[in-house]
Parts: C-alpha cells; structure tokens; sequence
C-alpha cells in the first residue's frame, strides 16, 4: 500500500481537471492505496516572497494553508497533480503552490512517482508540454524522484466538459497501476 496525495488545482467547481483527478483517486483506492485529494478551492495559499525564511526554518513563515499541504506531500509515496492548461502553461495556483513548497527542497521526503494530469480546450498534444516542463523543474530538486505519468484531455472546455470522455478511464487506470 502507499499514501498518495493528489492536488487538484482548478478553482472551478465541475472542472474537468478535477474530474480527471477523482478518476485517478478511485484507481488508487481500488489498488489498494491510502489516497488523499487536496483541492485548492478554498485554500489560503499567498505568493512566495522570496525572504528564504524557510531555507533556515524547514518551513514557510507565512501562515496560510500551505505548510499543510507541504507536510502532506513530504510523507507520501506518490504525488499527483491535477490542472487546468491555461495559455499551454499550468495553473497560476499550481505554480504558486510548487513556489512556496521550498521549504522541502532541504527535507527528507518520501515520494519517489510524480504524476501530471492536465485537461485544455485545445487539444493539440503539444499544449500539456510547458506545464510538464515547469513541474519537472520541481521534480528535479527531489532527484530521487521521478515524472511518472501524465495524462493530457484536450478539447474541453466548459465545466463536465470531460463526462464521458475516455481520458476518465485512462485515469482510473493509471491510478490503479501507481
């Protein structure tokens, strides 16, 4: 069994990124694993401020939900994060999450499979490519880890956009499989 967190960043409630993740999840559990979903809808998460207070303290002076979050993925055997593509890039919160989780860079952490699950309007292949880019520069400051998976749904937009596409079956599978 391993403890797997899953971060959903979309904001939208009914995204399809966030449908994607829970399909993941699901795989999870049915595999067996102990799963947690963070969704950052609701949370508090502030921009970094780039005063490498948590260089020194293995945490972030700022109080927001954020050290929570970082303690939850520092003691999981799995990661996977779930975003909407905007502008071929990953979401603004999802980067100022990864930002503010550099406290972990000096820390033990446990994670070893990283994966990406990305949904977009448009449905080029290319599009998921910049994100993936940009999490694997967090990825690589943890170089006993690994991306492992990614999983791209092009071609929805609105909320559901995603119900009853196939991309939802390839996340349960590759939830199963972690």
């Amino acid at each position: 069994m391993k403890r797997v967190i899953v971060i959903s960043t979309s904001l939208r409630r009914g995204s399809n990124s966030d449908m994607l993740a829970d399909k993941f999840v699901e795989g999870a559990i049915v595999a067996g694993n102990e799963v947690e979903k963070i969704s950052l809808t609701g949370k508090d998460i502030q921009f970094c401020k780039g005063c490498l207070g948590c260089q020194k303290l293995g945490k972030c002076v700022i109080k927001d939900d954020v050290n929570d979050i970082m303690a939850k993925v520092l003691e999981a055997d799995v990661v996977a994060w779930a975003t909407p593509i905007y502008y071929y890039e990953m979401s603004g919160q999802m980067k100022t999450l990864i930002d503010r989780m550099n406290a972990m860079y000096s820390q033990e952490y446990k994670f070893r499979n990283v994966y990406l699950l990305t949904t977009a309007t448009d449905d080029d292949p290319e599009t998921p490519k910049r994100a993936e880019t940009g999490l694997g520069g967090w990825i690589a400051c943890f170089p006993e880890s690994r991306l492992a998976g990614s999983l791209f749904c092009g071609g929805v937009s609105g909320p559901r956009a995603i119900e009853g596409n196939a991309k939802l079956q390839e996340a349960f599978d590759l939830g199963k499989a972690i």
